[in-house]
């Protein structure tokens, strides 16, 4: 038999189950927010481990929204062309040559896209959680960089590996690679977080994060200069110079300054920047013909391509270079020519739709300074125009000795980085790491790498993310000013009941007069009021001349009283 549980037993344990259920939504939060953490640190160290991370995080964020009401599914500003690509890319399956490699190519690659753009999306919801985003893709590429120069430093023989054309550059034995599979991959890298750093830079706000954000960019710049990668070391050229000439002149000359000093270091790497704009070299003359054979293909299938993945499958149909070469040619070295001849010119157009719509919202995005709370004048305030005030100040600045303010440690500093500038920079340095991509992708298709593609999301849906948060924020600003105003135009009570009470008599007046003439006037009222009319004057004249004839006897009477005082005054 069941036993009977009272009342308080019953709260009792409801109250336990809702201590336990908040204590899971506390944990699936914070656990999901450090497997997305982990992804973002683990993508260019080890991205199977990234991936593993992914998946966690995927799991935990799902159960996040299942046991908290609070943390709903928001719609992100891209939303749609995500869900075009994903569509129009899956389409693409129905023609490929071997449909089963398409779909396991599909479903792994566009499978890892959108769950990255979910976890990271839909996580990213505070200022702190954009700070320790930054932070973990700082701490990487740290990793990265140092060990870039380990490889440079003692030494690394690639003349043998299948991107090195050792006939045309016999002098170079040395291009690192870091993490990476190769150089081009991370010299494209490299691009995105230097523009990350320097976008980061131009609001750090304070010198100690200038020098801290100004030694990652010098060794960024170095690590790329050691890759060689002729295509990424004139982006990153070309996006400083530019944003010099339009922004700040000390960019270019610092950009200029750079270039010479590499130069003249290193001559192999002026032959193989100026080797970009001739045919020294096959990488320049495999590339021209990679973009003629994918055009073809293009004009073949516009409309649903030739297959996700199936670039290597169909290129030797289009090969006009090679001829039947035994070597596998596995995409366009041209992201848009890539996207297009894959997925046709639909699904190129709604990846564009993605890819220049978030660089343009990083870019546009503004981000002010707070207004200052400006305190409410009183008459104790300094005065500049009382002289009393002016002489006080002068006495009190001649003995005020001004304390030294201790020095703020770099970490505190970094903490301590106003919301504003954080997030001003953040969109500025994704928006150039976009650019980056974009010029990158004219001679090399570097999604083809699936951490770098991973990447590329992850920082798409980090700009979605920051500007759905500036949209809540300027919503919570909007609401917060209308219930100020609102309070403003609002009396308080003891003021609306003094009103009430002022203008009840005036109110009471104004309708008397008016009820009164709305009524009817008899025949003997009116009699009354001419007799009245007739005896009024009469009664005035009587109570003038009594007034009259009293005034004139007090004054009678008080010049007989002056006069006998004076003539007391006399004796």
């Amino acid at each position: 038999m069941s036993k009977n549980i009272s009342p308080e037993m019953e709260m009792v344990k409801a109250k336990r189950r809702e201590a336990s259920r908040a204590k899971w939504r506390g944990r699936f939060a914070k656990w999901s927010w450090n497997f997305v953490l982990a992804e973002a640190f683990l993508l260019a160290l080890h991205p199977p481990a990234a991936t593993a991370a992914l998946l966690i995080a995927t799991v935990l964020t799902v159960l996040h929204f299942r046991t908290d009401a609070d943390f709903k599914l928001r719609q992100l500003p891209f939303d749609v062309p995500v869900a075009l690509f994903v569509f129009l890319s899956g389409v693409s399956i129905m023609v490929s040559p071997d449909k089963g490699f398409s779909f396991y190519n599909w479903y792994n690659l566009v499978g890892v896209y959108v769950l990255t753009y979910f976890v990271v999306g839909q996580n990213v919801r505070s200022i702190r959680q954009v700070k320790e985003l930054l932070l973990v893709i700082g701490m990487a590429a740290v990793f990265v960089l140092l060990y870039g120069f380990y490889q440079f430093i003692f030494g690394i023989d690639i003349s043998a590996m299948k991107w090195v054309d050792g006939d045309a550059f016999p002098e170079l034995r040395k291009r690192v690679f870091s993490t990476w599979e190769n150089p081009n991959i991370l010299a494209g890298y490299l691009d995105i977080i230097i523009c990350l750093a320097f976008g980061l830079f131009i609001k750090a706000g304070t010198k100690q994060k200038r020098i801290v954000l100004g030694v990652l960019l010098a060794a960024g710049a170095a690590c790329l200069a050691m890759t060689y990668a002729r295509g990424a070391c004139l982006v990153i050229a070309v996006i400083f110079a530019v944003y010099g000439m339009l922004k700040d002149w000390r960019v270019l000359a610092a950009c200029v300054g750079v270039a010479v000093l590499l130069l003249v270091a290193d001559p192999v790497l002026y032959e193989r920047l100026t080797s970009v704009f001739t045919k020294v070299d096959t990488s320049s003359e495999m590339r021209l013909a990679f973009w003629e054979s994918t055009v073809a293909m293009i004009q073949d299938h516009p409309f649903l391509g030739i297959g996700w993945g199936a670039y290597w499958m169909v290129y030797p149909e289009y090969d006009f270079y090679l001829q039947g070469a035994d070597i596998r040619i596995v995409h366009a070295h041209n992201m848009y020519l890539n996207y297009a001849a894959e997925i046709g010119v639909p699904g190129m157009l709604a990846f564009m739709w993605l890819f220049f719509g978030s660089l343009f919202t990083a870019l546009r995005q503004k981000f002010a300074a707070p207004q200052p709370v400006i305190p409410t004048p009183t008459p104790f305030d300094y005065n500049e125009d009382a002289a009393a005030d002016v002489e006080l100040k002068k006495v009190a600045d001649s003995v005020q000795v001004e304390e030294e303010k201790p020095e703020t440690p770099i970490w505190q500093d970094f903490i301590e980085w106003p919301d504003w500038r954080l997030l001003a920079g953040a969109s500025a340095g994704l928006g150039l790491a976009l650019i980056s991509i974009a010029l990158n992708g004219l001679t090399d298709h570097l999604l083809f790498n699936i951490p770098s593609s991973m990447f590329l999301w992850l920082m798409l849906a980090f700009i979605a993310a920051v500007a759905e948060l500036k949209r809540e924020k300027d919503a919570e600003s909007a609401t917060e000013a209308e219930k100020e105003a609102d309070a403003t135009r609002e009396v308080p009570a003891f003021l609306e009941t003094e009103l009430k009470a002022e203008e009840l008599p005036k109110v009471q007046s104004e309708v008397q007069p008016e009820e009164q003439e709305g009524e009817p006037v008899s025949a003997e009222k009116e009699t009354e009021t001419e007799t009245e009319a007739e005896a009024a004057p009469e009664e005035s004249t009587e109570t003038d001349g009594a007034e009259a004839e009293e005034i004139i006897e007090k004054e009678e009477a008080g010049t007989d009283e002056k006069s006998d005082n004076h003539i007391k005054g006399d004796h």
